[in-house]
């Protein structure tokens, strides 16, 4: 099933953080990612769930 069948919630975003820094997220619906400014990272998408894990979350340039 691709992410196009299972599309992100943004109202899921009122209620997650960032589990690193406990700040707030922004979407990238072109990536499919959520991002942490703070902690300069994207934690992924993945049929329409974020994958809230530091170890899964990808290093910002």
């Amino acid at each position: 099933m691709s992410d196009a069948e299972h599309p992100f919630d943004r109202h899921m975003l009122e209620a997650l953080i960032c589990p690193q820094t406990h700040t707030t997220l922004h979407y990238d619906a072109e990536k499919q990612e959520l991002v942490s400014k703070a902690a300069n990272l994207a934690f992924p998408i993945r049929n329409g769930i974020p994958v809230m894990l530091v170890d899964e979350a990808r290093q910002l340039d």
